[in-house]
């Protein structure tokens, strides 16, 4: 971890847990930041509810209830030993959240009500989808996210030595370069940006996106590497960070190509879901 706050002035983090083992990650991660940043910490672990097949088994209702109330109480004492001890061992402010009902609602809901500006959760948890690399929990508060999410895979580690910022020149794509560059200068990382082009007649598009970030580094002071690359985007990004010994990939929710029918961006979801390294999703409204 970075000897100062990486991310600027950090009043409230909410890390997000179901206990399982997958989360642990972010949950190292959320007190070491938060004792960097002086940050008031909300750690938030959900049970979920069984109400929506109450009309499937309406003689059951009271035994899941009293199940649920049951797991309450493991995770309210899974919190107090596994972050609020910790944090304050570490001089670090935090309350704790247990709650019965939709994990992506709940998260979202408290996120908005303590104001957090960051958001860090594992990369997957006990109910993740066998289709995906990625939790669906956590697929969906990027897809709606109030603030910044930071996905730490379980043996990650966010040290902000080696920064990767990914762009394809959009929007989203140039907040992702711009969070990387405060970063950097405040942490002294190397920083790399990439942008990859999905075929040989975009390669110039993925120039100028690289232009453009070096420019926006030049502008702050900060020495930045770029990184010109053609094929899938998500794979390139990974073999980038992957082969510099990236700690950190910076992406924006959405790029040029997105889709629809999905609350962010494709490539977004494959970086997350497959990098081995922390991801931070920049929030660019």
């Amino acid at each position: 971890m970075a000897e100062q706050c990486p991310l600027g002035e950090l009043e409230k983090i909410l890390v997000a847990t179901d206990g399982s083992e997958s989360s642990g990650g972010a949950i190292r991660e959320a007190l070491s930041l938060a004792g960097l940043c002086t940050s008031k910490l909300t750690a938030v672990l959900v049970v979920e509810s069984f109400q929506r097949f109450a009309f499937l088994a309406p003689n059951v209702i009271g035994t899941m209830a009293d199940v649920a109330q049951q797991q309450e109480a493991e995770g309210r004492r899974y919190l107090e030993e596994s972050v609020r001890a910790k944090a304050a061992d570490s001089g670090i402010e935090c309350d704790i959240v247990v709650k019965t009902g939709d994990p992506f609602g709940v998260i979202i809901e408290e996120a908005k009500r303590s104001g957090s500006e960051l958001i860090i959760i594992g990369r997957r948890g006990l109910s993740h989808l066998a289709r995906m690399a990625m939790g669906s929990v956590t697929a969906k508060v990027i897809g709606d996210m109030p603030s910044d999410v930071l996905v730490v895979p379980k043996d990650a580690s966010t040290d902000c030595r080696v920064i990767l910022a990914a762009t394809d020149g959009s929007s989203d794509g140039r907040m992702a370069v711009e969070e990387a560059i405060k970063m950097s200068r405040k942490c002294g990382s190397r920083l790399l940006a990439i942008s990859v082009a999905k075929s040989e007649a975009r390669e110039a598009e993925a120039a100028g996106a690289l232009a453009e970030a070096k420019e926006l580094a030049r502008g702050a002071g900060v020495e930045m590497e770029t990184l010109a690359a053609t094929g899938k985007p998500y794979v390139e990004i990974i073999k980038a960070a992957e082969a510099n010994g990236v700690d950190l990939i910076v992406v924006g929710r959405h790029g040029r190509g997105k889709l629809e029918k999905l609350l962010m961006g494709s490539v977004t979801e494959r970086v997350v879901g497959h990098a081995s390294c922390a991801v931070l999703v920049s929030r660019s409204f």
